[in-house]
């Protein structure tokens, strides 16, 4: 098991590059290496490497080979005129701490390897020659992405064509660029699971969706934050998918906009869609099709969400389906359903225990809420934290109020905020500053936040920003996270 070094900076390609100071200069002299199970490979923090990374030879599971970072400072950059890092047929590896940027194709390809793990890699300005696919993968198994950040890239956030096996956990995506870009694109993958990750559209050039799933199979998306773009989640033609407690909101670019759509391009069975938070867009969960093809739309449960400031109905369907829409709460202005005459007529799509509230803020902190919002992976079950909302309407310069720990709970009922964003709260309390204002938090889960309006971009239409929070129960054992999100209507601000 060798560890190889490489400083673009310091190092050369005559050294032979197993300690830091005899460290290689280029990628390709990594390439020009057998590499085996267990070998890593360090990029020098700093560094910089104007050429694609492929990766030929494969670890074992316990063993994988490892591409990572070394030293102090900023995490080591990838440039390219092709893919930033490239590999076919590789197996057991792990890429970690580094950032890609300003490459003409991907930013990570694979093909038909597995076991990947991805984690804490930044990508930004991929796909400059407006290849699909920030990070890509196609025909493979078992990969994992996590605790990583894509922001402005032409084409797809995510890519992922025909495998089984794909996690992507508390990942960041911001503006994917591009007529046919989507934060996250997978088609015909199974055995999947996207969760904890925040993907905003809001800014990308093109109203395009948030998350697209093309005949998934064994699909769960839950705990995550969507917002902008043309819809939220489209989910078509699957078998066994669970969107749960996932924030969705934005989703304003089209007339058909909607926050969950299914029933298009094939059959589309077993769906429980439960637990989340559908606002600020047109429609709320959709089961529909282009034209009016036999596909079969069965056992669609939609229930225990909550939906406010829609433009359109909660629940449109226009196709035959079989299924319910139970137990949902919606803000009073906002239509529930719109079902045609046909499916009402056929008596296979229930309406039950739906209730209308003036106040879904309100709702929101109630038991049931929580009981919606918790998940069976909860970290902690002794401390729940819930999301948090801010709408701006309108503002006169003062701060808006509100408190983050109202509606979470801990079994000793003692609550304290102990972290908000990735700063510690101290006894005087924390500022921060956003993209469009400043917050200050105290212990008590106390927040005032300022709108700066001189950051406010000049058009019609919604923004957001989102602050990740920290809760205990007065100790160190016991503790859960969330997210504030601050809803902007810039039509009310603007005029």
């Amino acid at each position: 098991m060798t560890v190889y070094y490489v400083n673009s900076a310091t190092g050369s390609d005559r050294n032979g590059g197993t300690g830091q100071n005899s460290a290689f200069a280029t990628l390709s002299k990594v390439e020009s290496l057998k590499l085996k199970p267990g070998d890593s490979v360090l990029l020098a923090k700093g560094s910089v490497f104007n050429e694609q990374f492929d990766i030929k030879y494969s670890g074992s599971e316990s063993a994988p080979i490892k591409i990572g970072s070394y030293g102090t400072g900023a995490a080591p950059v990838i440039h390219s005129s092709g893919d930033g890092i490239h590999s076919l047929y590789a197996s057991n590896i792990v890429i970690e701490n580094l950032k890609i940027s300003n490459t003409a194709g991907a930013g990570i390809y694979g093909g038909s390897v597995t076991n990947w793990t991805v984690r804490d890699v930044e990508i930004a300005k991929a796909g400059l020659s407006e290849n699909a696919g920030a990070v890509t993968f196609r025909s493979s198994k078992n990969i994992t992405i996590e605790d990583s950040k894509i922001s402005d890239v032409r084409g797809d956030g995510f890519w992922i064509e025909k495998v089984t096996g794909i996690k992507l956990l508390n990942n960041t995506v911001t503006n994917a660029h591009g007529a046919t870009a989507d934060a996250v694109q997978m088609n015909d993958s199974s055995n999947i699971l996207i969760k904890g990750n925040h993907l905003d559209q809001t800014h990308a050039d093109s109203p395009k969706g948030v998350i697209a799933l093309v005949r998934p199979v064994n699909a769960v998306v839950e705990d995550n934050v969507l917002t902008g773009g043309g819809f939220g989640i489209s989910a078509q033609a699957g078998k066994s998918v669970a969107i749960h407690d996932n924030n969705i909101s934005g989703f304003h670019g089209y007339n058909w906009s909607f926050a969950v759509g299914l029933g298009d391009t094939g059959d589309t069975r077993d769906y429980d869609i439960t637990g989340n938070h559908i606002h600020d867009g047109a429609w709320g969960v959709v089961i529909s099709a282009a034209g009016s093809p036999s596909y079969d739309r069965t056992n669609i449960k939609v229930h225990d969400n909550v939906f406010d400031d829609l433009s359109q109905a909660a629940l449109k369907i226009d196709r035959p389906a079989s299924g319910s829409f139970s137990n949902n709460t919606i803000e009073s202005g906002v239509k529930a359903t719109s079902i045609s005459p046909d499916i009402v007529d056929a008596h296979t799509f229930s309406v039950s225990n739906n209730h209308t509230v003036t106040n879904v803020e309100t709702a929101l902190a109630s038991p049931v809420a929580k009981t919606a919002a918790a998940t069976e992976a909860a970290v902690d079950p002794a401390v729940d934290a819930v999301h948090d909302n801010l709408k701006i309407l309108t503002d006169t310069g003062a701060a808006h109020h509100g408190n983050l720990l109202e509606n979470d709970s801990s079994d000793n009922d003692t609550l304290a905020l102990r972290r908000f964003g990735d700063e510690t709260v101290g006894k005087h309390g924390l500022t921060l500053t956003g993209e469009y204002g400043d917050i200050h938090v105290d212990r008590e889960g106390n927040y005032a936040y300022t709108l700066d309006e001189t950051k406010l971009p000049d058009h019609s239409g919604h923004v957001s920003e989102s602050f990740s929070y920290g809760i205990n129960d007065g100790s160190s054992h016991h503790s859960d996270g969330d997210t504030l999100t601050v809803f902007i209507h810039l039509d009310g601000l603007l005029s």
